[in-house]
């Protein structure tokens, strides 16, 4: 705990200053040249750039139309210009200049749309819209969409607006292979078709602005913005991307009254474009830029400011900050090891109960998740013990897309009398099955008052349908019953595996290039991994009828504890936050490190940062020994972020063995009593005694393991079989298996190929 420095407020000073910090006041009446306010997690930053906000136009520097004010949602722009407006005692102020990147700038290119081809009246397609010219485009040049998925096409040219290219700006090493090669065009025969029916994309609103800006033709726009714009406001510009970076530049160029305000340490959005450089280059883009530090928060304990702390100082692209809080230090971050996920949910959800014993709402509770894939665990266990939750950020888990399409051919197998699984799942993956064909089937059913799928094997038979259809719909109805004929003799969760694959649905989401698949394929994968507990497929499938039945019933719930994922969170803050699955691989992520590298490694661990931080009296971290994912039991080694966690602001939550504040690579799983296995994959039994690793760098890149193994060694597994180590960080081994599988183990787990 600190004390904040204090010094009395003059008595001059106008009303809408009271209650500021002293640096918080520094800050809002910092209203001449360059300024980067690093704003820290709960330090105030929305109330100093309102009252700024207020400074400005209440001292007469400004008209409100002469201040560019730019925030990243509506609803932010919505409550800063009434915040202002309270700030200067409700007078409604008219002529605002403030709202969302993508708001201006269509404000800025309506009035200029004529230079890039458009007339005023453009429209401002939404992503389906654009799906559709994508593929149409993609259709005209001959370009299979299964192989190159519409949305990857989409995908890439988006980036490619984030970045303020436009198609002549596209070389062929940034295009790549991507569509044969064709991504230039495609670009070029989409901006034109945008165009031709007079309209733009989101990305377009900063792309066209930017290229006005820039043309030498027309310096006199340019000129007359830097008039009329004497000061420049930015919200969370850490999570700004290039487009917005340069569009930002050019605006400022006039007056240099530029503030933005914003946490290096929250910048988390690199993979939808976000440059954290942004704000780490401010004081070379502006020099004699005045950094002032927004530091006391008021949302967190001491131990919580202190652990979060200890973590992001180990991050080398930061500009440098310390939280801390004028208040009590609180409870300690709590840090538990589990035996396995299972037990993970378990321990939580007990551990919810308790806080429901001694009055805690359950809407001051949250569960931040690194994967949705972990959401599942979580949702079974508080059904289960009949704890609200919701899940915010997307859909329950058995409320996914993929799931009920994976449901849904297991509901087939089971009761092939069920026409709307039938319905949904006939032409997933597509089988050229279109709704004539259906139409057909329908009303040979309804003839014969008999399922679709009888229907179907009748026409079939009688040989009314088109040879093309009736081949896949007859090879489809020979696999359901084939798989059907299994239902007794084939492990249920291998069998469930086995629809998935030799249906093509896996395969579907495996090939599909989209941001979304990945997530859809480790999300069937967890859905096969949690049926092994059922005795059967019917006994599965009813269990999730019965889960689905209690969340309907359940919508009208007002006091719920929160699901979500740590991005989502970003903003918000609960007095008590649970912390899970905190290992290597799952957190930080391996494919964000792979990917990436050191820079993905440090946006992984400003994630953590973020998650800490969200908790204002109470923060439980917690791992697991051994974790199920995607249908393989994992050997879980504690994050590298809990090593990072000072001892003296942590404890174990009890004396399992399996976790010691500063010495958490120390695992001894002997305090835990293993579950029995009812299922016949083999689990691993995790019991080394190793020093800790310290956090990934590229220069250990390279090193020997503790044991001696090197990047490219050949080792064996007695499990996995033979695999190539593809990376070294002390003892703790990335591996390559034949399988194409990755997987991090000890490095005593292996022995060197011969």
């Amino acid at each position: 705990m600190m004390t904040a420095p204090h010094s009395p407020h003059s008595s001059s000073l106008p009303p809408y200053f009271k209650g500021l910090n002293d640096v918080q006041l520094e800050a809002a009446q910092a209203l001449e040249g360059p300024v980067l306010v690093l704003a820290g997690a709960g330090t105030g930053k929305t109330r100093v750039l309102t009252t700024r906000l207020a400074h400005l136009i209440q001292t007469g520097r400004a008209f409100p139309s002469q201040i560019l004010a730019v925030t990243f949602t509506n609803k932010a722009s919505t409550e800063m210009k009434e915040r202002v407006s309270r700030l200067l005692g409700g007078a409604p102020v008219e002529g605002w200049a403030l709202g969302t990147f993508h708001a201006l700038a269509a404000r800025m290119l309506r009035k200029h749309a004529e230079l890039v081809g458009l007339t005023s009246s453009f429209t401002i397609l939404d992503p389906d819209d654009t799906m559709r010219l994508i593929k149409q485009i993609m259709e005209a040049r001959h370009i299979d969409p299964k192989k190159n998925p519409p949305k990857m096409v989409m995908s890439m040219i988006d980036r490619w607006k984030d970045r303020a290219l436009s198609p002549s700006d596209i070389t062929p090493r940034e295009a790549g292979d991507v569509a044969h090669g064709q991504m230039q065009g495609i670009y070029t025969d989409y901006q034109a078709r945008l165009r031709g029916v007079n309209a733009c994309d989101f990305g377009d609103l900063l792309l066209h602005v930017i290229h006005i800006l820039r043309h030498p033709d027309h310096a006199q726009i340019l000129a007359d913005y830097h008039r009329r714009f004497k000061y420049i406001m930015v919200d969370e510009y850490q999570d700004t991307n290039v487009a917005q970076y340069l569009w930002l530049r050019l605006l400022a160029q006039g007056s240099n009254n530029i503030c933005c305000v914003g946490d290096d340490d929250q910048s988390i959005y690199g993979w939808r474009g976000a440059e954290v450089g942004n704000i780490l280059k401010f004081e070379q883009d502006f020099p004699n830029a005045r950094i002032i530090r927004l530091e006391q928060n008021y949302r967190s304990t001491g131990h919580i400011l202190g652990a979060a702390g200890g973590v992001i100082a180990n991050n080398q692209g930061r500009l440098g900050k310390t939280l801390w809080c004028d208040d009590e230090d609180g409870e300690k971050v709590r840090v538990q090891g589990l035996w396995d996920g299972e037990a993970e949910a378990r321990f939580i959800g007990e551990d919810i109960e308790s806080l429901q014993h001694k009055k805690v709402r359950l809407k001051q509770i949250a569960v931040l998740v690194r994967a949705g894939f972990q959401m599942r665990e979580f949702e079974e266990r508080f059904i289960q013990m009949g704890i609200p939750y919701r899940v915010f950020g997307g859909p329950r888990f058995y409320e996914r897309q993929e799931i009920r399409d994976a449901l849904a051919y297991f509901r087939v197998v089971v009761q092939p009398a069920d026409d709307l699984a039938f319905e949904r799942i006939v032409n997933v993956p597509k089988r050229g099955i279109g709704g004539a064909t259906l139409k057909s089937i329908h009303e040979e059913a309804r003839r014969k008052n008999q399922p679709m799928t009888n229907a179907t094997q009748d026409m079939l038979a009688a040989g009314v349908l088109k040879a093309k259809v009736g081949a896949a719909l007859g090879m489809l109805m020979g696999d359901f019953d084939r798989w059907r004929s299994m239902l007794s003799t084939s492990a249920h969760g291998e069998l469930a595996g086995q629809i998935l694959d030799e249906s093509g649905y896996l395969t579907m989401w495996q090939s599909d290039k989209s941001p979304e698949a990945q997530g859809r394929v480790e999300n069937l994968k967890e859905l096969i991994a949690g049926m092994e507990e059922f005795e059967s497929l019917p006994a599965f499938l009813e269990h999730v009828a019965l889960v689905m039945e209690t969340q309907n019933s359940g919508t009208g719930q007002v006091d719920y504890v929160s699901l979500m994922t740590l991005h989502g969170a970003k903003g918000l803050e609960f007095d008590c936050v649970y912390l899970p699955g905190w290992e290597d691989g799952l957190f930080p992520s391996q494919k964000t490190m792979d990917e990436n590298g050191l820079k993905g490694l440090e946006e992984e661990r400003r994630l953590a940062y973020v998650g800490i931080t969200r908790a204002r009296k109470r923060a439980t971290i917690s791992f697991a020994a051994n974790r199920r994912m995607y249908g393989n039991w994992v050997n879980g080694l504690p994050s590298r972020f809990i090593d990072e966690l000072p001892e003296d602001h942590v404890e174990a939550v009890s004396d399992s063995g399996l976790y010691k504040p500063g010495r958490s690579q120390h695992w001894d799983s002997s305090g835990i009593e293993p579950k029995k296995l009812e299922s016949s994959h083999h689990r691993e039994t995790y019991v080394p005694s190793v020093t800790p690793s310290p956090p990934v760098v590229p220069s250990s890149f390279a090193k020997p393991s503790v044991a001696g193994f090197q990047m490219g060694d050949r080792i064996k597994h007695a499990t996995f079989g033979e695999g190539r180590v593809i990376h070294v960080a002390g003892a703790k081994l990335d591996i390559r298996f034949a399988d194409g599988s990755t997987k991090r183990l000890m490095d005593s787990f292996v022995q060197k190929a011969d």
